[in-house]
């Protein structure tokens, strides 16, 4: 991938190797500044290795990679300066207040306290903690933490933020808000880059997004693009008793079919046979859907259990 002015981060070939084994093999990536870009794969993909290479926090073994048109890891530590990261697990400090750890933590930017505290009122509003900032964080319930902490990535104030599953653990209401906020973001015009095992995560907010597995980057465009290209448009999920007689059966009503432990998925851009014949068959439940992003990624690097 030649060099392209203007994006955020852009990664050549990036390759990496642990003890013998190919982790990351020939990874380009290009993400505009703006845009919320998703990196999603099955645990063991390569995801967590490949946002370290671009953030020059280890080097690669080939390849090179420029964050906010500066070479890393040569300049690693001035990108990064411009950069937030919401880790996967929320490490902020149960010694200090709400407060002070925006305070702690902006320091680590070499911002004055006085700076960082002017922003505190700003940045616990956008986490929806307002009145909380002398509060202890073993006070905080979990959606309160992970608030905390994407609020934290925030101090700085960076014109682009790694967040690594940012949602995980969260219930529907917390989980919701966090999207709400992280759109917000992309209205002022940030830039995001974002891991998560939630394809409905993925497909409400990234413009774009790549699915790596086993070190490769296998496919990139919108999900609405991808999903396109690679599902027909309809599922019906199917279980019960009597799944594989009735299985013998679909094989002849939908084009392409499915089977994960006790449920059937049928595909096809018209299911109406399907559910026609499934409406004979009371033993067996089903339910119709429009194909997602799921499905895409579930074709794609399979359905088989990753540790």
């Amino acid at each position: 991938m030649p060099l392209v002015q203007g994006l955020a981060l852009q990664a050549r070939n990036l390759r990496k190797r642990f003890a013998g084994e190919d982790v990351v093999c020939g990874v380009d990536l290009g993400i505009a500044a703006g845009e919320c870009f998703g990196l999603l794969g099955p645990n063991g993909a390569g995801k967590t290795t490949t946002l370290k290479l671009c953030l020059g926090l280890i080097e690669p073994d080939e390849g090179s990679a420029r964050l906010l048109g500066l070479e890393v890891p040569a300049h690693a530590r001035e990108a990064r300066a411009r950069v937030g990261v919401v880790p996967q697990f929320d490490n902020l400090d149960p010694d200090f207040t709400v407060a002070e750890n925006l305070v702690v933590y902006g320091r680590y930017f070499g911002l004055g306290d006085a700076a960082i505290r002017a922003r505190i009122p700003q940045l616990l509003e956008f986490a929806g903690l307002q009145g909380r900032a002398a509060a202890r964080i073993q006070t905080l319930s979990g959606g309160m933490k992970r608030r905390l902490t994407l609020a934290r990535a925030l101090v700085n104030d960076p014109q682009l933020l790694f967040m690594d599953e940012p949602t995980t653990g969260l219930d529907p209401q917390a989980r919701h808000l966090i999207w709400e906020r992280l759109r917000h973001l992309m209205q002022q015009g940030k830039t995001l880059v974002l891991t998560t095992h939630f394809m409905e995560e993925a497909e409400r907010l990234c413009t774009r997004l790549a699915i790596m597995d086993r070190g490769r980057i296998i496919v990139t465009g919108s999900p609405r693009a991808l999903i396109a290209e690679h599902i027909e448009s309809q599922v019906v999920e199917v279980h019960g008793p009597g799944l594989e007689a009735w299985m013998a059966r679909a094989r002849s009503l939908a084009p392409r079919l499915e089977r994960a432990g006790e449920t059937v998925f049928c595909y096809a851009a018209d299911v109406e046979p399907v559910i026609a014949d499934l409406r004979r068959q009371p033993e067996l439940v089903y339910l119709h859907r429009p194909a997602n992003l799921e499905d895409v990624f579930l074709k794609l690097t399979g359905r088989d259990l990753r540790d």
